[in-house]
């Protein structure tokens, strides 16, 4: 199926672990209707159009609608914001359950990350291959405006939460070692996980505002000590506890997200994400059609 929007939709949301629930329940709205878009870099994952309070937005599963059915390193991450891209999105919040590598962090915490350092190694991170354009400052990686509603939003409706924090992206799909951890943390990272590059990058692209809600799923290896436990979530990373602390950080996502977008939809896009590829205009390289952008898949 290849079908847009009837009209531009601003808002998108993609989601993290734990989508797939929220979509089975059916809590995130009125269900519009359902695409999966044809792209230059392969189709997307199915966008699901929703209507909440007469708000429109679309979401999209990362990981799949049915368990957790694709890992991080094989997203189809250009895919899936170029899809977004194409349906009017100017705006995306992304959820993301990331270890814990900083101790004033606890799993079932939320954590607005500011700052982000790339380990990722073999993925597509770039709509600009063997062209010259898409030297982009990266002085705030996260939209600094949609970070700000997010705050906001969630001090309203009562959601504690961190403000600032380091999220290191890592290559996976297997976890990371103790040794990478002391590295991590040696290096000023507060957090880990595996999703949110190439998300970020390929979103300032195309001049879309990027930022992400990250509930704590763990502590990262080496970083408490845990008994292996076979067979189990994380093997033992996790305890029971913890588990049901995530699982209700999660089933809050309709609500903060409802929050959020009524602030969003208030408020005009003030941030520099949309000027990103200004430089290129101005010295006639590329023109205000995006799709003449992009390099080959």
């Amino acid at each position: 199926m290849n079908k847009l929007p009837e009209k531009p939709v601003s808002l998108g949301v993609i989601g993290g672990s734990g989508a797939y629930d929220l979509l089975a329940n059916g809590v995130l709205g009125e269900s519009v209707n359902s695409a999966t878009l044809e792209t230059p870099f392969g189709d997307s994952a199915p966008i699901h159009h929703f209507r909440a309070n007469d708000m429109d937005y679309l979401f999209l599963s990362r990981h799949g609608e049915k368990d957790y059915s694709i890992t991080a390193p094989f997203v189809n991450y250009r895919a899936n914001i170029y899809a977004l891209k194409e349906c009017g999105v100017e705006r995306i919040i992304s959820w993301s359950g990331p270890g814990i590598i900083n101790t004033s962090f606890k799993p079932g915490e939320y954590v607005l990350p500011h700052d982000i350092i790339d380990e990722t190694r073999k993925r597509e991170t770039t709509f600009f291959k063997n062209r010259g354009i898409g030297f982009i400052r990266q002085n705030h990686p996260f939209c600094p405006q949609i970070r700000q509603v997010i705050h906001d939003s969630m001090h309203t409706l009562g959601f504690p939460h961190h403000e600032q924090a380091v999220y290191v992206c890592t290559e996976g799909p297997r976890l990371e070692t103790p040794a990478e951890i002391k590295k991590f943390r040696l290096n000023g990272g507060d957090l880990v996980g595996m999703t949110l590059v190439p998300e970020l990058f390929l979103a300032r692209e195309l001049e879309m505002c990027y930022a992400s809600i990250c509930y704590l799923t763990n502590f990262a290896e080496g970083v408490v000590v845990r008994e292996f436990k076979k067979g189990e979530l994380f093997e033992g990373m996790q305890t029971d506890q913890e588990k049901a602390q995530v699982e209700e950080s999660i089933s809050r996502f309709p609500a903060i997200l409802a929050g959020v977008f009524l602030n969003l939809l208030e408020a005009e896009r003030v941030c520099q994400c949309k000027n990103a590829m200004q430089r290129y205009k101005n010295k006639g390289m590329i023109d205000d059609d995006w799709h003449t952008w992009l390099g080959p898949a």
